[in-house]
């Protein structure tokens, strides 16, 4: 049987289809960038937040001990108790020393050469200095 014209089933024809995926793909091309550029921000304000975080333990350590833990005893002492130490009364951590939002460890030395301590992340690159979402990220 004949239908009608106006009865017909009707798609979307390729142009139509090739105009919506240029639309996307340009939509895409312009938020992409921005979104991944905010998720690198935010690992910098997470290594910020911890390192205040390890600060604020390395503070509770030097009250309750009288010294901030030397270079050979890092940062594990915030909640491992030291053998030689009878004043220790952490732990200091609630979890144990986190990495940084790259998957490194944090640096630690005592005595440092920008204070008592030097406590930072390598950034991204894990190498010293860099800039950027790469750049050394410290306590002092």
């Amino acid at each position: 049987m004949f239908r009608p014209r106006s009865a017909r089933p009707r798609g979307f024809t390729l142009l139509e289809l090739l105009v919506v995926m240029v639309i996307i793909g340009l939509l895409a091309g312009y938020v992409g960038p921005k979104f991944f550029g905010q998720i690198g921000k935010s690992e910098v304000k997470a290594a910020r937040a911890q390192i205040d975080a390890l600060t604020k333990a390395l503070d509770q350590y030097r009250l309750d001990v009288g010294r901030y833990p030397g270079t050979e005893q890092g940062l594990t002492v915030l909640n491992a108790k030291p053998a030689d130490e009878p004043k220790w009364a952490g732990p200091y951590l609630a979890k144990a020393v986190p990495k940084d939002p790259w998957g490194n460890d944090y640096q630690y030395r005592s005595p440092g050469e920008h204070g008592e301590y030097d406590l930072l992340s390598l950034g991204k690159d894990g190498r010293p200095g860099g800039e950027g979402e790469d750049a050394d990220l410290t306590s002092w």
